[in-house]
């Protein structure tokens, strides 16, 4: 069924691009092979309605008008002009710079996008380099179910209602225009006007429940001319700091707090006992302040303010009054990761593959090896493609009006030779979501060293637009498309080039700060010169710093935060290292030793490596503290009444949610392990004992 289904579908693409006029759907039944099949007219327009969109979605521009000014009936075509992606050239410096750009979606949603992007730059002979720069690793996540769905209304202008949940708030209904979406220190946020509201909002796309709703018959979305998403979305940050705070720190301790703090005042040594510093510790919130230091236990106390001290007491109470409860049965066990949908059907595929492959093998002189080797195929899949290939051709569909491909000579040489096929020598251009999805890419390696500043992000970002620009006649073609494949009235979308407005529409900002920019341009150093690196690391599970001599192995970027990746030989393993948490960093006169064994590692599932040894961890979640479950990995979550949540994770340090659960106070419960509830509980009250009966000072 799906051979006969991608045969009907190329002769379907073949009659519509040699046709010079518009041609009716009975005309069309009569003409293209396959639709012989359809027993009745409702079997015949199910069939090619199907066909019109799964078209459309792959990128071809079938436009609709009147086939006979004397009569009402619709006709359909395909402007070569349209169909063909414009001739476009790259330096070697700038294929490997798009190549990068692509790696970027490799496991998100818009991977098969840019992977169709590359193969149809492919077909047009553009020598797209995607394992340049190895050592570069840019990740784009897109998690949230609500992507997808909030992506196309922003491609299409439609629209949209959803269910929100705002933290410590209950769910709401919201409608909203969207005008853009964007990545912002690793979570995707939607930005447009909020129709019951009438305001400019912001939405988080992970707090988002249940479907997203696009409303497909309303009128387009209008764009405000000169908005900013990407702006909108920033202006989110956290307030200035209003006050400041004197915490006293043991001297090994509160590493966290001390990089924050303005201040540090070390404290004298008292024989044997543990020096103490006192810091001036800036904050915007008086809760935050006091999650901030509750979380390192009796090992950090606030002297002032005298309501920052009262506040931390009485959040330190709560926890140590709590008695542990019963443990839950067995939590639910971890479901079967999600298969990936995002493939589209055998037969699509092959349709795409073969609107790349002839152009390509018209245009070169090549082999099926070297076909394969071009594409990312196997030879077998290339012979199999050319055998469906030489069944379709124009209407009439004699010997003279088939593709004439020589299977003989393929299979016993390798040798390709394709005549009588014309029509389809031109590649396929670019879609909106192709296009704009390599545009991202490449914004997101401004985020990179040795990429951000090179003239080549420059010059393959202008000619991708170039080339991916909709003429006038792809524009209406596309407009004929709505977001269920219908054909809009007159079929005429206005408004600017749709590939440019998505890519205008959607961004990514990572915001490293200074000081992380230049430990990155550090390690970028190393990596090139092959050098050890020697680093203070402060410890993203416990309140500890280690010197660690690493073997830089690449530099990633990936959920908002920029890594370096190496061999670490306090470990004996790779490991990823946050650059925020690198105190220190020296490059050592030494060259880097790589074990043979090392392999980097697969960002498929994220940076968090789960291990069977890990501790499971319940925690149940006040609607305050529901961004626990949108922060970190969390193997189920489960709604509770009142909107709290019950999250289990896994974790290979307890310490970790040790310090969590003193951080949430009263916000948050550990149901399991019961062992560890005791242990946040005896923590809270040897915290509170430093704050004495009078907590205020008074």
């Amino acid at each position: 069924m799906s051979r006969r289904k991608t045969e009907r579908q190329l002769n379907l693409v073949i009659c519509l691009l040699a046709t010079r006029r518009f041609l009716t759907a009975r005309e069309i039944r009569t003409m293209v092979a396959g639709y012989e099949e359809a027993d009745s007219d409702s079997a015949f327009k199910r069939m090619f309605e199907r066909d019109k969109r799964e078209l459309r979605e792959s990128g071809i521009p079938i436009e609709t008008g009147g086939s006979d000014p004397w009569t009402d009936d619709e006709g359909y075509r395909i402007f070569p002009a349209d169909y063909e992606l414009p001739e476009i050239e790259l330096m070697p410096d700038e294929a490997a710079v798009l190549g990068l750009a692509a790696r970027a979606w490799r496991h998100a949603a818009l991977g098969d996008a840019a992977a169709n992007a590359l193969m149809k730059l492919r077909a047009a002979g553009v020598p797209v380099d995607t394992d340049a720069a190895p050592a570069l690793t840019p990740v784009l996540g897109t998690d949230e179910p609500a992507f997808l769905p909030m992506w196309q209304a922003v491609r299409d202008r439609r629209r949209v209602a959803f269910a929100y949940r705002k933290p410590g708030e209950p769910v709401a209904r919201r409608r909203l225009e969207p005008w853009g979406v964007v990545n912002y220190r690793g979570h995707w946020y939607v930005g447009g006007h909020d129709l019951d509201r009438g305001a400019r909002r912001v939405f988080r796309l992970g707090r988002i429940v249940g479907e997203v709703e696009v409303d497909t018959a309303g009128p387009p979305v209008e764009v405000p001319a000169g908005v900013d998403v990407r702006s909108l979305v920033r202006g989110r940050d956290p307030l200035e700091p209003q006050g400041v705070a004197r915490v006293r720190v043991r001297a090994d301790s509160g590493h966290e707090l001390r990089r924050a703090a303005q201040r540090i005042v070390p404290g004298p040594h008292q024989g044997d006992d543990p020096r103490w510093d006192l810091i001036d510790l800036p904050y915007a919130d008086l809760d935050d302040l006091v999650g901030m230091v509750a979380r390192f236990g009796d090992r950090a106390v606030i002297e002032a303010p005298a309501e920052a001290r009262a506040a931390i007491a009485a959040h330190l109470a709560d926890l140590a009054a709590r008695d542990p409860g019963p443990e839950p049965g067995d939590p639910a066990a971890e479901p079967e990761p999600a298969a990936d949908a995002r493939r589209g059907s055998a037969s699509a595929e092959q349709l795409r593959r073969l609107l790349m492959l002839v152009p390509y093998a018209l245009s070169h002189d090549v082999r099926v090896h070297e076909v394969a080797e071009h594409f990312g195929l196997s030879q077998r899949q290339v012979l199999k493609d050319l055998s469906l290939l030489w069944m379709c051709g124009l209407p009439g569909y004699t010997p003279g009006d088939l593709i004439d491909v020589d299977i003989e000579a393929a299979e016993s040489t390798g040798e390709i030779i394709i005549a009588n096929a014309e029509t389809l020598a031109q590649p396929l251009r670019l879609t909106a979501d192709e296009a704009a999805s390599l545009i991202i890419g490449l914004e997101l390696l401004a985020e990179l060293p040795g990429v951000a500043d090179s003239d080549a992000l420059k010059r393959v970002g202008e000619k991708l637009r170039a080339a991916a620009a909709a003429p006038a006649g792809a524009a209406r073609a596309l407009a004929a498309v709505g977001a269920g494949g219908a054909a809009r009235p007159g079929g005429v979308e206005p408004g600017p080039d749709p590939v440019h407005r998505l890519a205008d529409a959607v961004g990514v900002r990572i915001e490293l700060s200074d000081e992380v920019r230049e430990v990155q341009r550090r390690c970028d150093e190393a990596l090139r010169a092959g050098q050890l690196v020697h680093l203070r690391y402060l410890s993203g599970y416990v309140d500890e710093v280690t010197e660690r001599d690493v073997d830089p192995m690449g530099l990633v970027v990936y959920g908002g935060h920029a890594f370096l990746e190496g061999w670490c030989r306090l470990r004996g393993d790779v490991r990823l290292f946050r650059l925020d948490r690198v105190l220190d960093l020296t490059v050592l006169p030494e060259p880097a030793r790589v074990p043979a064994r090392a392999r980097r590692r697969d960002l498929r599932a994220g940076v968090l490596r789960l291990s069977g040894d890990d501790t499971r961890v319940t925690l149940d979640l006040d609607p305050s503290a529901r961004w626990v479950a949108e922060e970190y990995h969390c193997s189920s979550v489960r709604d509770l009444e009142g909107g709290g949540v019950r999250a289990t994770l896994r974790t290979p340090a307890p310490e970790w949610v040790r310090r969590l659960a003193l951080r949430l106070g009263p916000r948050a419960r550990v149901v399991a392990p019961v062992e560890l509830a005791e242990q946040v509980r005896e923590r809270a009250r040897a915290a509170l004992a430093a704050y004495g009966p009078d907590p205020s000072g008074t």
